[in-house]
Order: structure tokens, then C-alpha cells, then sequence
């Protein structure tokens, strides 16, 4: 079969570095990152998450081969802020949620083994 090693799809090499940043020059203010070893999961939360600040004028994300374990993430903002400070303050956030979904998971669960005692 032609699908690389199932490892392949998470380790990273030596020397391979997990986000890379290209700037983008057809459009001001944008950036485009190459994320390594993840998929549509991480690529559309983040993109989801950015276009929630009404700072970011657009943000997409494309995968751009279904062999490759990478999605390039395209950002532009606003003139008065940067696109890594969007994608920190997008991931950020990202963490915030997914602990309070965990936490409130968590309760639910106990509240359900409770009812059954």
C-alpha cells in the first residue's frame, strides 16, 4: 500500500519543527503556518476559533495532500495585530474551553454514577 508507516503520523523527525511560518506577500497583514503531524481535527478548531475575534479578517486551513500528516493555516489580521499573536491568543482560548468541557464531563460523569448507587 501506498500510506507511509503509521508512526510517521505523529513523531516528529529530528530537526523537524512542529509549526513553521511563511509570510504571505499577495495580501498584507497574513501568514500562512505549516503545521506538522496533526489533521482537519486541530485544523479546523483553530480555524474555528480564529474567526471568532472580530479582529481576524480571515483564517483557513487546507490539507494539502491526504498522505501528508500537516494542514498549512492561513491567517490575516487587522493592521494593529499580528498573526501569531492571533494563533497564541486562539490557542489559549482553545485550552480554556477544552478544560472546562473536560471538567464538566467529569461532573456529569460522577452525577450519573451517584444516581446509580
Amino acid at each position: 500500500m501506498n500510506a507511509p508507516p503509521t508512526f510517521e503520523s505523529f513523531i516528529l523527525f529530528e530537526g523537524e519543527k512542529k509549526i513553521t511560518i511563511e509570510k504571505d506577500t499577495k495580501v498584507p497583514n497574513a501568514v500562512i503556518f505549516h503545521i506538522q503531524k496533526e489533521d482537519h481535527t486541530l485544523g479546523n478548531m483553530l480555524r474555528a476559533q480564529l474567526l471568532k475575534d472580530p479582529k481576524i479578517l480571515f483564517a483557513g486551513y487546507k490539507i494539502p495532500h491526504p498522505l501528508e500528516n500537516k494542514f498549512l493555516l492561513r491567517v490575516q489580521t487587522t493592521s494593529d495585530y499580528s498573526p501569531q499573536e492571533a494563533l497564541t491568543s486562539a490557542i489559549t482560548d482553545l485550552i480554556s474551553e477544552v478544560s472546562l468541557l473536560e471538567e464538566r464531563f467529569k461532573v456529569a460523569i460522577r452525577e450519573k454514577q451517584e444516581g446509580f448507587d
